[in-house]
């Protein structure tokens, strides 16, 4: 039935999705409109909210272009792609392939989620050089393990909210991650996930007429090889595996230092740091590295011209009021049992416009936190359904999908048809573990 159910909804989304650079124009536009029409903005104020915003994210969207890059020349590393081709052999069917590759997304999204963004499609990369399937569909499945992320240990608003300081610590105080994260009815949501995920995946795989394959040589890795005939002096220190293992190994006994003696946890910074320590080594040498490099950076273009506009709408959706007019309308509707799911809702809609947990919260917790004290609802679990929300249509966003399609090489319609599959079939699962759990 999922098959039958996805094939009109992935002929419909590669007839009618744009590129998300005319996605993110589009919904620039919509966002401006909204905030001169529900709160009597001037297109003056509105120009220049999205103005002073539009630079808003630089220092994130480096991080996430370090992602991709760092990721990608890691798993072009001969250890690395070992390992992953070893990975990937388990899968001896593309149905097993569908399967494997959703549960290491989901895994690695978990643990943190820009390492389940990386790891998800590098190792879908390599499934798909030894296992025939619909590589469309094994790319989409990498992505979907992306919604459990903010369900997982690198969730930024359970995190926020469970660290001393933050900004709303007056009104709630410390939240700990057992009342979160750790709470039965998250983690119930998770292992739900778990489960279903890859069975609607597997469920939704094409027949061999209408599957989509991709030559593995079109996806394999770079040969980052160097010749043995060094000539030149700068030849030499090109092709040095003492002077890149001099770098790459203090830099992995910083994070050890990190991780085990100052308590560090994971987060972009330190992902990066990690993946780039690792890549350096295992390179062995500069000029190996610097060929990976020069052929991850040409997945990068999304990323930088993309993420200023978002951060642009994002200036106009907290500054206009709109999406705090958003929350309010949804909260005004709720009671104290409902409240968890319409925050839920509420934050699904509000990401498409503002696809950043962290800067989600700071508009919605004004909102929602004051509704759930005046109920006398479970001020945690409203919490855990904006953070859930956050993830939950980053499924229909093409925001987050960036990296993921820059690595495989896809483009966002070839994706996003499953994805509305798997929106529909998530968007059940948590409304109701945020309800009845």
């Amino acid at each position: 039935m999922l098959q039958k159910i996805s094939r009109p909804a992935v002929k419909l989304v590669e007839r009618y999705l744009p590129d998300p650079y005319i996605f993110v124009l589009l919904l620039t536009i919509i966002a401006a409109l909204a905030a001169m029409l529900f709160e009597q903005q001037s297109p003056l104020a509105v120009i220049r909210y999205w103005g002073d915003g539009f630079w808003g994210l630089l220092s994130f969207s480096m991080q996430m272009l370090l992602v991709l890059i760092t990721g990608f020349m890691l798993a072009s590393s001969p250890p690395v792609k070992r390992l992953l081709d070893q990975l990937a052999g388990l899968a001896r069917s593309p149905a097993g392939a569908i399967i494997l590759v959703t549960l290491v997304s989901l895994t690695a999204s978990w643990i943190n989620w820009g390492f389940g963004l990386v790891i998800g499609a590098l190792f879908a990369k390599a499934l798909a050089r030894r296992v025939r399937v619909d590589y469309r569909l094994l790319i989409a499945s990498a992505y979907s393990g992306f919604v459990v992320w903010h369900g997982g240990l690198s969730g930024s608003i359970p995190l926020t909210i469970a660290t001393p300081g933050h900004f709303t610590e007056n009104q709630i105080g410390i939240i700990p991650t057992s009342q979160t994260i750790f709470s039965v009815y998250n983690l119930l949501i998770v292992a739900s996930l778990f489960v279903i995920m890859p069975l609607v995946n597997r469920w939704m795989l094409p027949d061999e007429k209408a599957s989509v394959y991709v030559d593995p040589a079109q996806i394999s890795e770079p040969d980052s090889t160097h010749s043995n005939d060094v000539k030149r002096p700068a030849e030499r220190l090109e092709n040095s595996t003492l002077l890149s293992w001099l770098v790459g190994i203090p830099g992995l006994l910083y994070l050890a230092h990190y991780f085990f003696v100052a308590g560090g946890g994971l987060n972009l910074n330190s992902v990066n740091f990690l993946f780039l320590s690792l890549a350096i080594v295992f390179h062995r040498t500069p000029r190996s590295l610097l060929v990976s490099l020069n052929e991850a950076v040409k997945g990068g273009a999304g990323i930088i011209i993309q993420f200023p506009f978002y951060a642009g709408i994002m200036g106009i959706m907290m500054h206009s009021g709109l999406a705090e007019s958003l929350s309010e309308l949804f909260a005004s509707i709720a009671n104290a049992d409902t409240l968890p799911f319409w925050s839920f809702i509420s934050a699904g809609i509000v990401n498409l416009f503002v696809p950043s947990g962290g800067g989600q919260w700071a508009v919605q917790a004004p909102v929602m936190l004051p509704a759930a004290e005046a109920l006398g609802a479970d001020v945690a679990k409203v919490a855990m359904g904006v953070a859930w929300g956050d993830a939950w249509t980053n499924l229909l966003q093409p925001f987050w999908a960036l990296p993921v399609l820059a690595i495989a090489g896809l483009n966002a319609r070839d994706i996003m048809g499953f994805c509305l599959i798997q929106l529909v079939v998530t968007g059940v699962i948590i409304s109701l573990g945020l309800s009845f759990f």
